[in-house]
């Protein structure tokens, strides 16, 4: 007898070809190529999905950015600071430095000031007699003044470095009606040319009534002395009472009794527990639409892979091992990406049509948008995988069978 030994290519265990990631793509492609009509449905459900979610979310930030500013509005983080009275019950102007020094709060966001000059009258012309001045005031202005204040322009400019330097004033609104339209007023008997007129100021009426006149320009034309009399601040909303509580002794160390600071408005309470309200209800409403989301975009997965089990079936008879049958439909999983791509423009479309008719701002926050994309990749390569996986694990003729 003789013995007959194997060759080497008897022996020779069978190994699959590589597949490098190009074949992937195109075998994924492919995939979705011979299906365009399903693929399309599948994009367009996960899309819906998305899309709901994204909406959700954005109209709510939208509705709490509205909010936002509603309450901005009302000057909840403005505090303002003015002098007190010595306990000789004089006046105790402010120091000098006391705007530079108040600037330097770290939380403080804005602050200008304002000085009152009440010895000086101001004429519509210099033929008024002098006890008739409308109730105007004059104060000195520091450029940035607006800011702080949330004042704005109606007509004309407001000071400039060009302007802050010699006689010309901005007119508040109340002061405007009450003076007419004039071109020019009178002060100390020198002509000033009104150069802008403001809108009503709701956060400082006393603005409305003023005339306003640049800091250098009082100091060189009406013998300003300089001292601030009230200082205008805005600062972050969260450290408004920290602020407040060093104000005082920020504007005059040495005499912080002396200074007069304005309480934090009770709005910024309820500002802060309506936020911390609307903040939990945007998350709970962005956990159960991504979920509403996620169980869409899987569902559609599972049954894209479960309706090509004879595809599968023919694959492996052909040769496909189970790692390139999963790792071809994670390939696919990419249609979820698409899918979800279009889900994210979608419901940022839906949200700034609703938003746009209700005047609000259109606010998408970046996590819903960030959460849509890598939710439907992340929730389609799994739910792509799992069927797949079952389906790998039968031989050709029950994957075959199985349809």
């Amino acid at each position: 007898m003789v013995a007959v030994l194997p060759t080497r290519r008897a022996s020779a265990r069978f190994i699959p070809a590589r597949l490098r990631a190009s074949d992937l793509l195109r075998l994924g492609g492919s995939g979705l190529r011979s299906r365009p009509l399903r693929a399309v449905l599948s994009a367009l459900g996960i899309a819906i999905g998305i899309a709901a979610m994204v909406a959700v979310v954005g109209i709510s930030a939208s509705s709490q950015a509205n909010l936002d500013r509603t309450l901005a509005a009302l000057g909840t983080n403005m505090l303002s600071v003015s002098p007190g009275k010595t306990m000789f019950g004089q006046a105790a102007p402010l120091p000098d430095d006391a705007l530079g020094m108040v600037k330097r709060i770290a939380p403080v966001t804005a602050a200008s000031a304002v000085g009152a000059m009440t010895n000086k009258p101001v004429y519509r012309t210099d033929h008024i007699p002098k006890g008739e001045t409308n109730e105007l005031s004059l104060l000195a202005a520091q450029l940035d003044l607006l800011k702080p204040v949330g004042a704005t322009i109606a007509h004309g400019t407001w000071l400039n470095a060009a302007t802050d330097r010699y006689p010309a004033v901005v007119l508040g609104a109340t002061a405007a009606q009450r003076l007419g339209n004039v071109p020019s007023v009178y002060i100390s008997g020198r002509q000033y040319r009104v150069i802008g007129v403001l809108n009503s100021v709701p956060l400082a009426p006393e603005l409305d009534s003023a005339v306003l006149i640049g800091w250098p320009a009082a100091e060189t034309y009406l013998g300003f002395d300089g001292h601030a009399t009230t200082i205008y601040t805005r600062s972050v909303e969260s450290q408004v009472e920290n602020v407040h509580a060093i104000l005082a002794a920020t504007a005059n160390p040495a005499n912080p009794d002396q200074v007069n600071v304005t309480v934090p408005s009770p709005v910024l309470k309820a500002k802060q527990a309506a936020m911390s309200a609307f903040n939990s209800l945007l998350l709970g409403l962005g956990a159960v639409a991504l979920l509403v989301g996620g169980i869409g975009v899987a569902n559609t997965m599972v049954i894209s892979v479960l309706e090509r089990r004879a595809e599968i079936g023919l694959r492996r008879s052909l040769g496909a091992t189970r790692g390139q049958i999963r790792t071809q439909f994670v390939t696919e999983s990419l249609l979820s990406l698409l899918g979800g791509a279009g889900g994210v423009l979608g419901g940022f479309a839906v949200t700034g049509i609703y938003a746009t008719t209700q005047q609000w701002p259109t606010v998408v926050p970046l996590w819903a948008i960030g959460g849509g994309v890598g939710a439907t990749l992340v929730i389609g390569a799994i739910a792509g995988l799992y069927p797949a996986i079952r389906a790998a694990r039968l031989t050709p003729t029950e994957a075959l069978a199985a349809t």
